[in-house]
């Protein structure tokens, strides 16, 4: 009992402690940033303030936090000497990294160094974790007890340390959003230290977590100070070290699976920013304005609300992770949850490059549809090549078209007075260049798509196929109405049905072209008799 509640003493101190320093700390920080110049006013259409704010607000995190680990730590040497020195060790090989990321962000704050040089400071920061005993040491499931090679070990620690570590930098885009975030990872990682009976991670976390929570006093909005790189990097070192260092005493799902869940937020958004450059073409590692909570902004939400939209989303990431110990019995129970979770949050945030790969899956799904209707668009332009009437290409169109997803057709910029409407069936004249076909006539369509007829397609001539509705997609490629010759063997037939309608009319009427008439294949059709002489030049095959 007495161990227990020296122990809960331990922790809660740490806690304390940490949260008057980065309270005290903070504003010491913040005050003199101002009296120094040392704000940034907004300059990025990303950036979401309006005045000067100071960047520096890392330092007080950092104090703060090394300042209670410590002074707890040699309190501990009065209760258990041998495993204070132990602890210290291990203190010390997070210690130095720490330090290396945290003095790297800040020079950035004042500099703007290079992202090379940030990304080699964070390697060799994840390099001397690695060579401390605290990378990642094994991989049960695929290698068994054994240990790792440094060639496997390495470069995985690398990768874990550089993703983490950024992830919280990017996700530093609204006042007190990734400091929020980081406050219910560092929980997540003291409950798990604990279970696990990891002290010093446990410390460690406790005091980030205290200092974090103090710093958030000035942090939420309206922020009077930001994290900066200094801050966000810090934490988010701290975090992922933490994690490596708990993870020796847990298995590899474990071990795995609860600091990934737990800092859901930072790598669900990093991860979504890598795949929405990638589809669009973009480099990686721009900085745009499509995080999360910039559309969340967008959504209409306040700052405010956006924020404690994510806090929530945080948390619940933080709970989910501790269903994961002490086996990961309920993995698939988890992944679920989360997977719902996250294609439920895409639909409502409105990603157009997710719509864009759902279109694509459907399609994908569909290729058989969509080659389907190709063939027919092809096979359509084969029959119109022997057509030598409106009814036969009304057939046609109907037998081939209207499968694929069309509701009606128009055929404008040939005068069609003089033809009997007899010869139009089964198109119905509007007025005397527009016949109409199917259920859409006039105005009622929802959409329609337009070919030009004739040779470049400047005769004036034009072929329309309309929809009735948006709701259900066409599965189909709309280049091969051009790329099968369908455009021009529906020319072709509707050339050589209007010269057939007129000899009927001539022969009804007594009549006869005296001359032929020379007319180019790239006038418009106006009258019957310019049809015929349009036709002529066309051949009937």
């Amino acid at each position: 009992m007495l161990n227990a509640f020296i122990g809960t003493a331990t922790y809660f101190g740490a806690f304390l402690l940490a949260m008057v320093a980065a309270l005290i700390g903070t504003r010491v920080v913040r005050d003199l940033a101002v009296r120094r110049g040392w704000s940034v006013a907004p300059s990025l259409l990303r950036h979401v303030h309006r005045n000067p704010v100071p960047r520096v607000g890392g330092v007080a995190i950092y104090v703060s936090s090394w300042l209670a680990a410590v002074v707890v730590l040699l309190l501990l040497f009065l209760t258990d000497p041998e495993a204070a020195r132990t602890s210290a060790r291990t203190m010390l090989a997070i210690f130095v990294p720490a330090t290396l990321i945290f003095g790297v962000g800040l020079l950035d704050d004042f500099c703007n160094l290079r992202a090379s040089t940030k990304l080699g400071a964070q390697i060799v920061a994840a390099v001397l974790l690695y060579f401390s005993g605290l990378g990642v040491m094994h991989l049960d499931a695929i290698f068994g007890k054994s240990t790792l090679p440094p060639i496997i070990g390495l470069p995985l620690t690398v990768v874990w340390v550089v993703a983490i570590t950024n992830a919280f930098n990017l996700i530093d885009g609204l006042d007190g959003l990734a400091a929020g975030s980081a406050f219910f990872s560092s929980l997540i990682v003291f409950v798990v230290a604990l279970l696990q009976g990891s002290t010093l991670i446990a410390i460690l976390a406790a005091a980030l977590a205290g200092s974090i929570l103090g710093f958030l006093r000035y942090n939420f909005n309206p922020a009077s100070i930001f994290l900066g790189d200094s801050g966000s990097l810090y934490i988010g070192f701290m975090l992922c070290a933490g994690a490596l260092a708990g993870s020796e005493k847990s298995s590899t799902m474990v071990a795995v699976a609860i600091p990934v869940v737990s800092f859901g937020l930072p790598i669900l958004d990093v991860s979504i920013a890598v795949l929405r450059r990638f589809l669009r073409g973009r480099p990686l590692f721009e900085a745009d304005a499509e995080h999360i909570h910039h559309k969340l902004l967008k959504r209409g939400f306040s700052h405010r609300d956006a924020v404690l939209i994510l806090y929530g989303v945080s948390a619940a990431f933080g709970i989910l992770s501790l269903l994961l110990y002490p086996s990961g019995s309920l993995i698939f129970l988890v992944v679920v949850v989360i997977g719902s979770g996250v294609f439920f949050g895409l639909q409502q945030l409105r990603y157009h490059e997710f719509s864009e790969l759902q279109r694509v899956a459907e399609r994908t799904m569909n290729q058989k549809r969509v080659i389907a209707n190709n063939i027919a668009i092809r096979r359509a332009a084969e029959e119109l090549e022997t057509c030598r009437s409106l009814a036969e290409i009304g057939v046609v169109i109907t037998e081939k078209l209207e499968p694929i997803g069309f509701d009606g057709f128009a055929l404008e910029g040939v005068c069609f007075d003089e033809v009997p409407k007899v010869a139009l069936f089964p198109f119905v004249r509007k007025n005397s260049d527009v016949l109409h076909l199917g259920i859409c006539e006039g105005d009622r369509f929802a959409w329609r798509l337009e070919f030009r007829l004739g040779s470049g397609g400047g005769s004036g001539r034009t072929l329309s196929v309309l929809r009735a509705s948006c709701d259900d997609p066409l599965w189909l490629d709309a280049n091969v109405f051009v790329s099968s010759g369908f455009t021009a063997a529906l020319d072709k037939a509707l050339l050589r049905s209007l010269r057939a309608s007129y000899a009927v009319v001539s022969e009804d009427n007594d009549l006869s072209v005296d001359s032929p008439i020379t007319v180019d294949n790239h006038i418009s059709v106006g009258s019957l008799p310019e049809a015929v002489a349009v036709a002529s030049s066309v051949s009937a095959d």
